[in-house]
């Protein structure tokens, strides 16, 4: 009989793999793909994409609408997990299923229509994989299921508008779910624990995602991240996935 801790990975020792590819379809801000090697408790942080994964266990298969993250949290995450994810830009957005309505794990399992398909708009639906994404995108477009609000996106490009910062603001949180601030806060935060991941000093690492001491440094990981920069460091937890990314 086997052991029930068997599978159970080592405290502080990562077990999910991950791997990305950055995508050439104007919606899709990345792919992703992890499996779990073994069972322990997953490190979820503040994101501001929302997704569309695909989850595979135990033969079963779901289509998963997730939205963005403000809060962090911890979750139990099983050996012999699979999951492929489509991250899709900022300022993008299913009419069905606003980013905001979404977030923090408010997450929409779509119906099953068969062990291959989801029901979607009244339709099946194939479930994509990570080499066929922007095909599978590109359909949801056409179909008018995904959509992009050209207002947001010239906004996120820096690009000047007759809009009042009111209106403008009100129209962004509509459209991501956020603020333009949460948003800068949450990717610096990111930004800098890709920097500690990678074996930067604490203090480079902070100077340079643009923190001007080390208590804002702190402060903002630990409300974005759920970690001291010191833990970041050292590693202890199994992190949710952490992508490379630039501040804005």
């Amino acid at each position: 009989m086997n052991d029930p801790q068997s599978n159970a990975a080592a405290p502080g020792a990562a077990f999910l793999v991950f791997k990305e590819r950055l995508s050439d379809s104007p919606f899709v801000e990345r792919i992703w793909r992890s499996h779990s090697e073994g069972a322990g408790t997953l490190h979820s942080i503040a994101a501001c994409h929302w997704e569309m994964v695909v989850s595979r266990f135990e033969g079963k298969t779901s289509m998963i609408v997730r939205g963005p993250e403000t809060l962090v949290s911890t979750a139990e995450c099983p050996a012999g997990g699979e999951w492929f994810a489509i991250r899709f830009k900022l300022g993008t957005f299913m009419p069905a299923l606003r980013p905001g309505t979404l977030q923090n794990r408010n997450d929409v399992t779509l119906p099953d229509a068969s062990s291959k398909a989801f029901w979607l708009n009244g339709s099946a639906w194939e479930y994509p994989d990570f080499e066929n994404a922007e095909t599978f995108v590109s359909r949801l477009v056409r179909k008018g299921l995904v959509a992009e609000d050209p207002l947001v996106a010239s906004i996120l490009r820096g690009e000047p508008n007759d809009l009042t910062a009111r209106t403008e603001q009100r129209r962004f949180v509509q459209v991501t779910g956020m603020t333009r601030g949460t948003i800068e806060q949450i990717e610096r935060a990111r930004h800098a624990t890709n920097l500690l991941k990678a074996g930067r000093p604490l203090i480079d690492a902070g100077l340079e995602a643009g923190y001007y001491d080390q208590a804002h440094f702190t402060r903002s990981l630990k409300r974005w991240i759920g970690q001291t920069p010191a833990q970041v460091a050292r590693a202890e937890e199994q992190l949710s996935f952490l992508y490379n990314t630039e501040p804005r």
